[in-house]
């Protein structure tokens, strides 16, 4: 079998001996930390001369500030982007004017923090490649955010090596289909070992892919278990975003935002500033949505998810998408980046659901172990009350029913502070429900208008969200 045949095999070694292969394709390989594990696989399978143009290792802090400008952290995103467009801009004003017409230059960079000797570090990095899609284009641009989960130094590198080389390909051999790309992302690895929480593309190669879209897609992967966006569209990293912060979520379908969902959110936000006083800082404020609330009719639908993202935009929200249907492990998951406090706001009839044991049965503990995971990290649900719209029944904390083997359990949690009524919530709001929204959007009764903001009806009737018609 040929190089060329066995480069069609897409193992790591194949990508990068493809990529070397192509005449057209020649860049830079600048690497921070963890040693220079990506470039050496390109060197390793032969024929580097026509791929690498520099290789570049900057250790030494005063060496790496004296390149790409000085920063505060040097595993981080402005770090990466410094490195991308000093590399490129040098590689295009040097090779430029004597093979630019034939050329399409790229530069790929890295700055990683492996495990350290202690393991006491978090274990992470930025990757991102920038290049031409074809000889003398405008520069695209793919960066990635990526956690190691090995547990040793060693496995770490050679992962980083492998999700380099998946990277590096995607970008030249696989732009045109991004879902193919961000699939490709961990070929030859698994998620036990690497996760990537965070993929924007930009540029003119890139300019129909939805970053939004392919954020969900790396939860949908289970190449990551949580994505974020600002309302803006802009692309999140969640470390950095939720970095000691408090934290406040509220959880749904969000199908479409009502009144509900911004009258929970607005009183749960006083009650948790109140109670942080004056600790209470820069509170990122949350909208979240689990793959299960994104199912129509037992499937994604893309189509669906970008009006209930739209909407909440539309609304200022920040979204985070995630697969932890349980609430203990939302919770987890948050606590992994800040030591801060945590509130989730809900509506009375989520709560109620959350005290059902059929949710617990793959837990030893069953129920009770998934309230002690759930509160172990200063954590505190705020309440919304509802009303039924056919009985006119009040439900709220203090009349809330749970199975009578619960009892206790939930009082003991209330009286704890655990679990905390809102309070100057809006009466006429009670009994809105956004399925029954949806329902008179169907049916064309106009009284759906009333039941969510103006901008927020505006948008469902000028882009024809969730099957309106005139």
């Amino acid at each position: 079998m040929s190089e060329l045949d066995q480069a069609d095999l897409l193992d790591t070694r194949g990508k990068a001996l493809r990529t070397n292969l192509d005449s057209q394709r020649y860049g830079t390989f600048a690497e921070i930390g963890a040693g220079q594990e990506v470039v050496r696989w390109f060197f390793r399978v032969g024929g580097a001369a026509g791929t690498i143009a520099k290789s570049i290792s900057a250790y030494d802090m005063a060496i790496s500030d004296a390149f790409y400008g000085t920063c505060d952290r040097y595993v981080c995103r402005p770090r990466l982007q410094s490195m991308l467009d000093y590399e490129f801009e040098q590689t295009l004003d040097k090779l430029g004017p004597t093979r630019g017409d034939t050329t399409a230059f790229f530069v790929f960079a890295d700055t990683v923090s492996a495990r350290n000797f202690k393991g006491t570090n978090e274990c992470h990095g930025w990757m991102g490649v920038k290049l031409q899609a074809v000889p003398g284009d405008e520069p695209s641009q793919v960066i990635i955010h990526v956690r190691m989960l090995d547990g040793e130094n060693s496995q770490q590198q050679e992962a980083l090596g492998v999700v380099g080389v998946n990277l590096v390909y995607a970008a030249c051999f696989l732009k045109h289909d991004p879902d193919q790309f961000v699939r490709s992302l961990l070929d030859n690895l698994t998620v036990d070992r690497i996760e990537i929480d965070m993929i924007e593309f930009s540029g003119i190669a890139f300019r129909q892919v939805d970053n939004r879209v392919m954020s969900m897609k790396l939860v949908e992967l289970e190449l990551s278990n949580a994505a974020m966006f600002a309302a803006d569209g802009t692309v999140l990293q969640p470390s950095e975003v939720l970095y000691k912060k408090p934290i406040l979520v509220e959880r749904g379908s969000f199908r479409p935002v009502t009144h509900v969902n911004i009258d929970m959110l607005r009183c749960a936000r006083e009650q948790f500033s109140a109670e942080l006083g004056d600790d209470a800082g820069e509170i990122v404020q949350l909208t979240e949505m689990t793959l299960k609330n994104l199912l129509t009719d037992g499937a994604l639908d893309y189509s669906d998810f970008i009006a209930r993202i739209e909407l909440l935009a539309a609304e200022g929200m920040m979204v985070m998408i995630s697969d932890y249907f349980e609430y203990y492990r939302l919770a987890a998951y948050l606590a992994r980046f800040s030591r801060n406090r945590i509130g989730i706001t809900m509506g009375a009839s989520s709560l109620r659901e959350l005290f059902n044991e059929k949710y617990y049965t793959e837990l030893q503990g069953g129920v009770l172990e998934s309230f002690g995971r759930l509160f172990k990290s200063d954590l505190k649900l705020y309440i919304y009350p509802f009303v039924d719209p056919e009985t006119g029944d009040f439900t709220a904390v203090q009349n809330l029913e749970v199975a009578p083997n619960l009892r206790k359990l939930y009082e003991y949690l209330v009286e704890r502070g655990c679990i905390e009524q809102l309070s100057s919530f809006n009466d006429a709001y009670l009994s809105i429900f956004s399925r029954d929204v949806l329902k008179k959007i169907e049916a064309k009764d106009p009284t759906w208008e009333t039941m969510v903001s103006e901008h927020v009806a505006a948008m469902i009737k000028e882009r024809r969200f969730f099957g309106y018609r005139p």
